[in-house]
């Protein structure tokens, strides 16, 4: 391995980073409340995200368990895998979109207060509202 590949992160690494980031930011749960459930510092919480640090098969069920999904979500959409057969919840452009969607700071909004609201029939209808809304036929 030369020089430069050693400084680089790994693409897997990478992702798996973000994903992390992405389900922790859904939670919201911040980079000291992860650290501090894992025994470690937010400053290790910041590389992992960023791929800097690679984590262990260990401490990636810990944070699978706190952050409440399978130790297999932080792998879905990875770099490198073959097209969607047997991956899981990840089967199309669309779920990548959604996905992405979710790690945005305005979905991470509308996530959260939209899961605050009990009523389900309030929900239909500003689901129906934004439906409305759209450029795009949604249905």
């Amino acid at each position: 391995m030369t020089e430069e590949n050693k400084k680089k992160p790994n693409p897997i690494d990478i992702h798996v980073g973000s994903r992390i980031r992405l389900r922790r930011n859904m939670l919201g749960m911040s980079q000291e409340k992860l650290g501090e459930n894992l025994g470690i510092t937010f400053q290790q919480i910041q590389k992992y995200e960023k791929g800097t640090n690679r984590v262990g098969a260990s401490r990636l069920q810990a944070i699978a368990s706190i952050l409440g999904v399978p130790v297999a979500f932080f792998f879905e959409d990875a770099p490198g895998q073959e097209a969607a057969a047997g991956r899981g919840f990840s089967e199309d452009a669309s779920m990548a979109f959604a996905v992405e969607f979710c790690g945005s700071p305005e979905g991470l909004q509308l996530n959260r207060a939209f899961v605050k609201i009990a009523d389900v029939k309030v929900r239909r209808r500003i689901i129906d509202l934004v439906k409305s809304l759209a450029a795009d036929d949604l249905d």
